[in-house]
């Protein structure tokens, strides 16, 4: 049975299970909490990510790119990924450090945690 939704009610964050692929082959999973944001709070947090990198000058007529936003900002991954994550199931402690180890030794790790925020905040996908 579909549960009733209330208006209104919003949660302040929201667990998921991430899958990514090991650089030595294998699957891996890290459990994420995730800081909810409506779609419209989701549009102008990637607003000032996409400012901080730079890729509002680009010349007229040239589209944006989510691809060449996360090339651009690919140093700061532990950086957004503090901002829409409160914790997970690793034994580090979540801190900015980590986060940065993490982006740095398991790359498709950072990846799916960032794409797994945006497509449940602006899709409501439960998978991967």
């Amino acid at each position: 049975m579909a549960s009733k939704i209330t208006l209104g009610k919003r949660p302040k964050n929201f667990k998921r299970i991430v899958k990514f692929q090991l650089l030595e082959g294998g699957e891996g999973s890290i459990e994420c909490s995730y800081k909810y944001r409506t779609r419209s709070e989701f549009g102008a947090f990637i607003d000032k990510v996409v400012e901080a990198a730079g890729a509002t000058n680009k010349p007229e007529g040239e589209k944006f790119s989510m691809a060449e936003l996360m090339e651009r900002t690919a140093g700061q991954n532990a950086a957004y990924i503090m901002d829409v994550i409160d914790g997970w199931n690793l034994d580090e402690e979540l801190t900015h450090a980590n986060v940065q180890q993490l982006s740095d030794e398991f790359p498709a790790a950072a990846a799916a945690i960032m794409e797994t925020y945006r497509a449940a905040i602006t899709e409501g996908r439960l998978g991967n």
